[in-house]
């Protein structure tokens, strides 16, 4: 019998019973803010330290082979589990059996036993194989697939749901991966990629990861394989719905995402959210206001008279009286101190706002579909607004090609502003099909500078801005390019210039709060804008660059840059400048 394992178990046992009598006290309404701040990270804690416990639950049960645990072995881990006493836990260390056991593996065992769901014994398994360890066929200890991952997880200042999560994204290339050498070299350069992602910028690594796993399972395939496989399938009917499965090459994509944006984007006519509501409404049915047009509507519904209907002028002598309405000749009047009763509130709609953003994809999806039918009827209504309804993005791709990797051969040099890698080959029929707009990073090619002439800045330098930084400075933040707005990092008001290097990208949200000092923009000469958190968010105060729509190479060049400026800044090295508010 061990008793240190013994006194682990019920020392957890006490700590279970802590978190839920805590939780039951720190749900009362009136908690103070701070208080609440407190139980959300202390509450983040446990779930990190869960998340890596159910790990080592999995390695332990497939370790100690408890899945061969006799009959009266489970009862009494069952009566240990029910009342965790110190002797119910010393009863229960159990007894394997050689002969039939109830259980046939270690992941039966999870799923039958403990109710874990079959996909997650499945992928905690996975995950105990890659970063704690395995076990051969003869019960012998195996190393971690992902050695250095696996130290990130025993790491505690590391969040072990991310590493977790990104060894089952690299496991799952492991038949990808070719034989020998060159495979471990390919697997071993994956896993320092991804903990670099991990270390550098949490939040966009589940991204950037991601990618590079579709990129090992993609390999070099040919566009004769890749083309045979795209296409718009239909997958059949599920709950009520017709499901289809939509496979596109990267530049179909770039239009499709360019499409989005702007039917996301308020500010846009194919984003006007009134109008995207009725165009729903001629597809759902939903009678939206219950008028065709504003000849239609009755008078105390139009504009400027918002009050309720009055009674109806035809009424048969029974019917009621207007309530601001004199007593007929004869009545007597209605006491003053009759009760009032009071009216049931109406829930309001929800706003449009607040739907799924893929409901308002696919309304511009079906308006683009019926984009030629609608056209004509208006063609026929003579009323000349085919081109402007709602729902009809016209899509603007940006690409931004890299002119040193082209001439050097490189297999993917060019990327759209969403983060998309293009093939050569589709880069060169985007080309054919495209209206070009020169935008040359570093370059001279258009007058971009305007110094104190103009006080906003112009289309060109908005397309070259958002060419290079492809969305908002803030680090993580996934708000596309469209919908973020020019900054001016030098205030106008206080002499500022409209340039480029004067200027950064900043979804309205963010943008907001920079101005509100919640962090700060940093100017660095001959580099882009970067940003320095409150120290609140960021204790090690490093410079950042949100790398959400780079692709990962492009992400790990910039969080070196990042590491790189931020030693020289530290050194006294480097020439810089903390925008103020």
């Amino acid at each position: 019998m061990s008793t240190a394992t013994t006194q682990a178990l019920a020392d957890l046992a006490t700590a279970a019973r802590l978190i839920t009598s805590a939780t039951a006290a720190l749900s009362d309404p009136g908690i103070a803010p701070g208080h609440a701040a407190c139980f959300g990270i202390l509450a983040e804690q446990l779930g990190a330290a869960q998340a890596r416990a159910q790990i080592h639950v999995a390695h332990a049960v497939r370790r100690s082979g408890a899945h061969k645990l006799d009959q009266p072995s489970l009862q009494a881990v069952a009566q240990a589990g029910a009342d965790p006493s110190l002797s119910n836990l010393a009863a229960a260390e159990g007894q394997t059996t050689a002969g039939r056991t109830a259980f046939r593996s270690a992941r039966s065992f999870l799923q039958d036993w403990l109710d874990i769901p079959r996909s997650a014994a499945h992928d905690r398994l996975i995950q105990a194989d890659c970063l704690i360890g395995g076990v051969d066929e003869a019960g012998q200890p195996l190393a971690p697939w992902l050695e250095e991952l696996a130290a990130d997880f025993a790491e505690p200042a590391i969040d072990p749901r991310l590493v977790a999560a990104t060894a089952l994204k690299l496991h799952s290339t492991r038949k990808d991966l070719p034989d020998g050498a060159a495979g471990a070299e390919q697997k071993q350069r994956l896993q320092s990629d991804a903990r670099a992602l991990i270390h550098s910028e949490p939040k966009s690594a589940r991204k950037h990861i991601a990618d590079m796993v579709a990129q090992v399972k993609a390999g070099k395939r040919p566009l004769k394989a890749l083309l045979d496989e795209v296409g718009l399938f239909r997958r059949g009917t599920r709950r009520g719905l017709i499901e289809y499965i939509l496979r596109v090459l990267p530049s179909q994509a770039a239009v499709i995402e360019a499409h989005f944006a702007r039917t996301g984007n308020p500010a846009t006519q194919a984003g006007d959210r009134q109008g995207l509501q009725e165009a729903e409404a001629a597809f759902t049915g939903d009678p939206g206001e219950g008028w065709d047009d504003e000849a239609t509507k009755p008078d105390w519904a139009r504009e400027g008279n918002t009050g309720p209907p009055g009674p109806d002028p035809g009424a048969g002598p029974d019917s009621e009286p207007a309530p601001d309405s004199e007593p007929a000749p004869g009545a007597d009047a209605e006491p003053d101190t009759e009760p009032e009763v009071e009216a049931r509130p109406v829930e309001p709609a929800p706003a449009w706002e607040d739907l799924k953003p893929e409901r308002r994809r696919l309304i511009g999806l079906m308006a683009l579909l019926l984009k030629d039918h609608r056209a004509s009827e208006d063609h026929q209504a003579n009323d000349g607004t085919s081109a402007s309804r709602a729902g009809l993005a016209t899509a603007q791709v940006s690409i931004i090609l890299d002119y040193e990797k082209m001439l050097s051969g490189a297999p993917r040099y060019a990327v759209s502003s969403s983060g998309l890698a293009f093939s050569p080959g589709e880069l060169r029929a985007a080309m054919c099909n495209a209206g070009i707009f020169p935008v040359i990073l570093n370059g001279q090619s258009l007058p971009l500078d305007l110094g104190r002439t103009q006080r906003l800045f112009t289309k060109a330098q908005g397309r070259a801005i958002r060419a290079a930084y492809r969305g908002c400075a803030y680090p993580g933040c996934a708000m596309p390019v469209e919908r973020c707005e020019l900054d001016h990092l030098d205030a106008w008001e206080n002499g500022g210039c409209t340039d480029i290097h004067s200027a950064s990208l900043c979804c309205p949200v963010h943008h907001v709060e920079r101005h509100c000092g919640l962090f700060h923009a940093v100017k660095i000469p001959g580099c882009r804008p970067m940003v320095l958190l409150s120290p609140d968010l960021d204790p090690e105060q490093q410079l950042r660059i949100n790398t959400y729509f780079m692709t990962p190479d492009e992400a790990l060049a910039a969080e070196e840059l990042a590491q790189r400026m931020t030693a020289q800044w530290r050194a006294g090295q480097l020439e810089m400048e903390i925008v103020d508010p």
